[in-house]
């Protein structure tokens, strides 16, 4: 299998995004350094929107979900949208509002688990913090995003032979006590806790009595990497689900005078079942569509229409085929790194495709020279579920649920194929341009 030149640069484009962005709120804020320079112009919930029948457009809501968009040249009526859904978010490990405290001398920081992530993977890594904290400042309260660069706190493994049958039974973590890390040594937990403000305050340049409130996640310091006999592989922190926001950050980009009105919309708290304001299942989507009605004048007859005429991608990483876990898959479903994004599909709706959406994105894919797979899970077992069949149910626009093949979803370092990155790009930009 030969890599090119091309493939890998769009594959360590996407693994520098990752290591940009180690949470949430990062990776909003690089993703608007990147609109800003290709002439995206932001715009402010709280105040009038004003643009013209074209141009770049984007807007942040709590920091941690944005939604960018391309005025078409075509009435969005007739033309309608072309869309592309993923998430900001990852399960991980997120510090608790007085997180820092001393156990037999030791400083501590305790955590609660975000999502479901495979909580044994966090063990003998390279941790850190990154997140934001709000600070006063005067009579104001200031955001700011905040990471700390070095490796500060670690979960270190209990030895083998103290636990005998981790080999046999797996690694099981007390989600209350197995999780606390590590951070250095305190007296008592007001040391503790004056150790970690401090370290937050020394990184933003401000006092530790500034800070009033953080959300901090724990991530792993260690940068993406390629790998495989021809570098064929990729590996990072976060695939799940910043992978996908890539590939459709970088096809919006490359869309120039789109026929219909194009749109990037990503979400926080997927991870969580997307129930908050910055989630899916919030009015974040719904706000937007609405006011770009509002600017083209649209009566509600009109506004039908044009969801009518839309076509949604939910793109969510896939579970791909591991060869020394057959028996984890559906025997005639195996989605393969390297072979194209999967096409996922759930009787029950946990996925919002079918047959018409499906046969969509399919001709997508055929237009774009792109291969492409179908996936179904095992029947007997649980199938996890997208923004898809959120977004689907609240605007009733036609949807597909897709993703790039990976490995070990849900753990700290996930993997896939380089080459899906590419293809994932291109089928993407033949959604909007087409």
């Amino acid at each position: 299998m030969s890599i090119s030149i091309e493939t890998k640069q769009q594959a360590q484009d996407l693994l520098d995004f990752i290591d940009n962005s180690p949470s949430p709120w990062h990776a909003v804020s690089t993703i608007v350094d990147i609109l800003k320079k290709n002439g995206f112009k932001p715009l402010l919930e709280d105040q009038h929107w004003d643009f013209g029948k074209r141009g770049k457009y984007y807007v942040v809501r709590d920091g941690a979900s944005i939604i960018a968009f391309v005025i078409g040249k075509e009435s969005i009526i007739e033309g309608g949208f072309k869309i592309v859904g993923a998430h900001t978010d990852s399960p991980g490990l997120r510090l608790k509002p007085k997180a820092a405290y001393s156990t037999e001398g030791f400083a501590q920081l305790g955590v609660e688990v975000y999502g479901g992530p495979i909580l044994a993977t966090f063990t003998d890594r390279d941790l850190s913090i990154a997140g934001r904290v709000v600070v006063q400042n005067g009579s104001t309260l200031e955001t700011h995003i905040v990471r700390l660069k070095e490796s500060i706190v670690r979960l270190p493994n209990l030895a083998i032979h103290m636990n005998r049958e981790v080999n046999e039974k797996g690694l099981v973590l007390n989600k209350q006590t197995g999780l606390p890390l590590i951070f250095g040594f305190a007296a008592d937990s007001a040391e503790a806790h004056a150790q970690l403000t401090q370290t937050l305050a020394n990184e933003l340049n401000i006092k530790p009595d500034d800070i009033l409130t953080w959300d901090l996640t724990v991530y792993d310091t260690q940068k993406g990497s390629l790998w495989g006999a021809k570098q064929e592989f990729i590996a990072n922190s976060q695939l799940d689900n910043l992978a996908s926001c890539h590939a459709a950050l970088t096809a919006l980009l490359a869309t120039e005078n789109p026929a219909s009105t194009s749109i990037c919309a990503f979400f926080d708290h997927e991870e969580v079942g997307s129930e908050s304001a910055t989630g899916a299942s919030g009015s974040f989507m719904r706000d937007v569509l609405q006011r770009i009605f509002n600017h083209a004048n649209t009566n509600e007859e009109d506004r039908l229409r044009s969801i009518a005429n839309s076509f949604l991608i939910s793109a969510d990483m896939a579970h791909a085929y591991h060869p020394n876990h057959p028996s984890a898959y559906e025997p005639h479903h195996h989605a393969t790194v390297n072979q194209g994004p999967v096409i996922k599909t759930n009787a029950n709706q946990r996925y919002s495709t079918n047959a018409d959406t499906a046969a969509r994105f399919i001709q997508l894919c055929k237009q774009a020279k792109v291969p492409y797979q179908a996936y179904s899970h095992r029947t007997d077992l649980g199938c996890g579920s997208t923004i898809g069949p959120t977004l689907a149910a609240q605007l009733g626009m036609p949807t597909v649920d897709v993703g790039n093949p990976m490995w070990a979803m849900h753990s700290i370092r996930e993997s896939a194929g380089a080459m899906d990155h590419g293809y994932m790009i291109d089928v993407l930009k033949q959604h909007f341009q087409s």
